[in-house]
């Protein structure tokens, strides 16, 4: 009987073990493979990303002082990195393209002009293909951009 308990106990113990064991690992990749991201857009440690956030496998990142902004998407596959110099950045707006039939959100994006040539970049917040349950996470990342669009809109000015 002793026997039987400490097998059941060992067999528990594995059950709930290997979750943690898997998770943790995942957790540590993604933090070295953010970090990583992180010092290859950095320019030779001009620009120092103080100010994190993740939501939705997305990551993004901001230096105040050098105004640099960094985007990760980890939900596309190939994974999207947007890097913009906000330096050279005279204005931005949040773009929510909708399809016109049914009222349905495709993208959000935030659009940054910049002061020089008139042209303007795109970072990708939110694509329905990334969503696979159908607009599950459309409400929080349009909150989310909205907030960093605040964000930058200061560290531009």
């Amino acid at each position: 009987m002793d026997t039987s308990i400490i097998i059941i106990g060992i067999v528990v113990t594995f059950l709930f073990a290997i979750p943690f064991y898997y998770s943790a690992r995942s957790s540590s990749v993604n933090k070295s493979k953010i970090k990583s991201i992180k010092d290859q857009f950095s320019q030779n440690g001009h620009f120092n990303f103080e100010v994190t956030e993740t939501l939705n496998k997305k990551v993004l990142a901001l230096d105040e002082k050098n105004k640099g902004f960094l985007l990760m998407d980890f939900n596309s596959k190939p994974e999207i990195v947007s890097f913009v110099n906000l330096n050279d950045i005279l204005s931005s707006k949040l773009v929510v393209s909708t399809e016109n039939k049914t009222n349905t959100t495709n993208r959000i994006e935030l659009e940054f002009n910049y002061k020089e040539n008139k042209k303007a970049a795109t970072a990708l917040f939110y694509k329905i293909e990334n969503d696979q349950l159908g607009q599950i996470r459309l409400h929080e990342d349009h909150q989310l951009a909205k907030k960093w669009k605040d964000k930058i809109d200061s560290c531009i000015s």
